[in-house]
């Protein structure tokens, strides 16, 4: 009559780990291919000034960004402590700015050339002769489109 007696087991069965390798190789290569790296070091003193009305940008392949900022105490005593402009990974002047920007325009696929958007990066302690220089040489090779990158906050924090 005990023959049809039921199994009573209190161990739960192992997990298997045999796909765990696979997972996190699959991960991974994931991070790999997905991440940008940065390309650019920044050589100028960068901080943002604060603003209350501020719009994302949507589409960042049809930014060109330029930095504007007293250089950092690595280069101070080669290049002084006026306001420098940096585009990519150089210091430039003005005059070389309508070439790079026409150049880096030049590059992108050309239905995406018309909505191309020259984002600024000014140090809020920055000499704005400068950049009202800078804004000349866009408007020269028609560049009209700028967009001034801040941190959104109270903008009467900047007057201090």
């Amino acid at each position: 009559m005990s023959k049809f007696n039921a199994k009573k087991t209190t161990d739960t069965p192992n997990v298997s780990t045999a796909s765990l390798p696979d997972i996190v190789f699959m991960l991974l290569f994931f991070f790999m291919t997905v991440t940008v790296m940065k390309d650019t070091a920044l050589k100028v003193e960068n901080t943002l000034p604060n603003a209350s009305e501020i719009k994302k940008l949507e589409k960042k392949d049809r930014v060109v960004t330029i930095y504007i900022g007293k250089p950092t105490a690595k280069y101070v005593e080669r290049l002084g402590d006026e306001s420098k402009i940096q585009l990519n990974d150089k210091f430039v002047s003005v005059k070389e700015i309508g070439d790079y920007v026409s150049l880096e325009i030049a590059k992108m696929p050309e239905h995406l050339r018309a909505f191309t958007t020259i984002s600024l990066k000014v140090d809020k302690n920055a000499n704005m002769g400068l950049v009202s220089d800078l804004k000349q040489e866009l408007r020269q090779i028609n560049a009209l489109k700028i967009n001034y990158t801040t941190y959104e906050g109270n903008a009467f924090l900047n007057l201090e």
